[in-house]
């Protein structure tokens, strides 16, 4: 019986992989897409589709983008969609970085040593791992982690997807949870405390108030990632049979591994600079509060990232021979920039579409109507917060920020919740809803690195698609929903508090 299941579910999503791919080029598809936009927008403004906004009591109507005024829009924003999306700039910042410390071939020797000193089943933890902390360094996981794991795994022998798949299930899946408080804590307390003040004007919600569930929660998103990835995703994938040449697994020599030492050196000082930089009357703290979150340290931080891998990497090129001037630095980046060419061509043709859905407010309009209609249906108790999971897993499947979200989901969910016959605190509200704001990101093309994740995979196979990604990715959300929810629903039962300042109910 376990068999035919086994077998059932890779045949469904071989489907939905060979479906996935037969869909157009990914920039042709998303260039569709904004077509469509175009088209919704026409159809959503003549019939005259409207929401209230729950903050403010603002009517939000649909702004067609074929009428003069959204063709103006479009004839004038067409290049600023493309320059501002923010992937774009992350990557090509990054990039700097990356392409040193590939070039010099530290990436290189790194996962050698890794290779030839880890066990297989730590490497996926690890990755997994690495994936859920990398929130508290901006987006360095979706642009650094996720094609290092690709890298290591393919070195190991393994499928290069694979690796691939379970950074991505840290980095994106594991959105919600974390290790550490981050900023997008500091960010969704904020929204959810101005919510909550509709009813109790003098109620606070730290960003602490869901540490408690969101750490239990980050474990068991390496533990649930590792099992997926051993036990159906490799599995289903099989055996690598691309032609991309796969690093070596020789010992190291004493000149690598005098270059790996020094690199390591250089990294720990750019570490200890940026700490210091932080530290209380820091250069990085913010200058008016003080703070750490809120400050030039997170503003900037995408440069210190590249930091972290320009300078180890010259290290070791300088001690290895692989830089020996500054042509040689030069070529280096150079050749890291072409790598992205294809992706660049991807971004331009995502950022129309996602600038068009946004400025249409089609995205918001859909989300305010899917909020209204559970607040309609008269649920209470557990299976009401399993629907509003269910509900913001949804809506995030259209609208790819999560502050953006939440902006208009808590001003709707904190105070109806807080006005029930057993009242919910704030913080479950919250905590509730960054399950669903996370689970489907690993499925949906509207998640803003959708499109860098497919560039990765055609690394591997220029065959490689939407339909690959999203069929390599379903086990994940599927998973990490039920045991997300069975979670949440055994610490409702137990009547923990979420984190400081963070109970269940009122």
């Amino acid at each position: 019986m376990k068999s035919k299941c086994v077998k059932l579910l890779q045949k469904m999503l071989d489907w939905i992989e060979i479906v996935g791919n037969k869909l157009p080029h990914p920039a042709t598809l998303f260039a569709l897409l904004a077509l469509i936009v175009l088209l919704l927008s026409w159809i959503g403004s003549l019939c005259d589709l409207t929401a209230i906004h729950p903050s403010d009591q603002s009517v939000i109507t649909v702004n067609s983008l074929l009428n003069a005024e959204g063709l103006r829009w479009i004839y004038t924003h067409v290049m600023s969609n493309f320059i501002k999306f923010p992937p774009l700039s992350y990557v090509l910042m990054v990039m700097i970085g990356i392409g040193i410390a590939e070039g010099s071939g530290l990436f290189k020797t790194m996962i050698k040593a890794l290779v030839m000193n880890a066990h297989t089943s730590l490497i996926t933890a690890a990755l997994v791992f690495t994936g859920v902390l990398s929130h508290l360094a901006s987006e360095v996981g979706y642009v650094v982690l996720i094609p290092l794991g690709a890298m290591l795994f393919h070195a190991m022998g393994r499928h290069p997807m694979a690796g691939l798949a379970a950074a991505f299930c840290g980095v994106s899946g594991g959105f919600g949870a974390n290790f550490l408080i981050g900023s997008n804590d500091v960010i969704l307390a904020g929204l959810s405390e101005e919510a909550a003040k509709f009813v109790d004007a003098g109620m606070t919600v730290n960003p602490a108030a869901n540490y408690s569930f969101m750490l239990v929660s980050a474990f068991m998103i390496v533990v649930v990632g590792t099992w997926v990835t051993e036990k159906i995703v490799e599995p289903r994938l099989g055996k690598y049979e691309g032609d991309v040449e796969k690093m070596s697994t020789d010992p190291l020599t004493a000149k690598e591994k005098k270059g790996l030492l020094l690199a390591f050196l250089g990294l720990v000082g750019i570490v200890i600079l940026m700490a210091l930089s932080v530290l209380p009357g820091g250069l990085l703290r913010n200058p008016e509060t003080d703070e750490i979150l809120k400050s030039p340290f997170f503003d900037g931080i995408i440069v210190g990232i590249t930091a972290v891998f320009l300078i180890p990497g010259l290290i070791y090129g300088l001690v290895v021979g692989t830089i020996k001037n500054d042509r040689d630095f030069m070529k280096h980046i150079a050749n890291s920039m072409k790598t992205v060419s294809g992706y660049i061509v991807l971004v331009f043709f995502a950022a129309q579409f996602v600038y068009f859905f946004k400025h249409s407010n089609l995205g918001i309009i859909l989300a305010i109507r899917g909020a209204m209609f559970l607040e309609s249906i008269h649920l209470t108790g557990i299976p009401l917060i399993v629907a509003f999971v269910l509900l913001s897993a949804f809506i995030n499947l259209f609208m790819g920020s999560a502050s953006a979200k939440w902006a208009i989901m808590a001003p709707v969910f904190i105070p109806m919740f807080m006005l029930l016959q057993n009242p919910y605190h704030p913080a479950l509200t919250q905590a509730a809803f960054r399950i669903g704001d996370s689970v489907t990101n690993l499925v949906t093309p509207m998640m803003s690195y959708f499109a860098l994740i497919v560039a990765f995979s055609q690394k591997y196979d220029e065959k490689y698609g939407i339909g690959t990604i999203i069929a390599t990715m379903i086990p994940y959300t599927v998973v990490l929903t039920i045991i997300w929810l069975v979670l949440l629903c055994l610490w409702m039962a137990t009547g923990f508090p979420l984190g400081p300042g963070g109970p269940l109910h009122l």
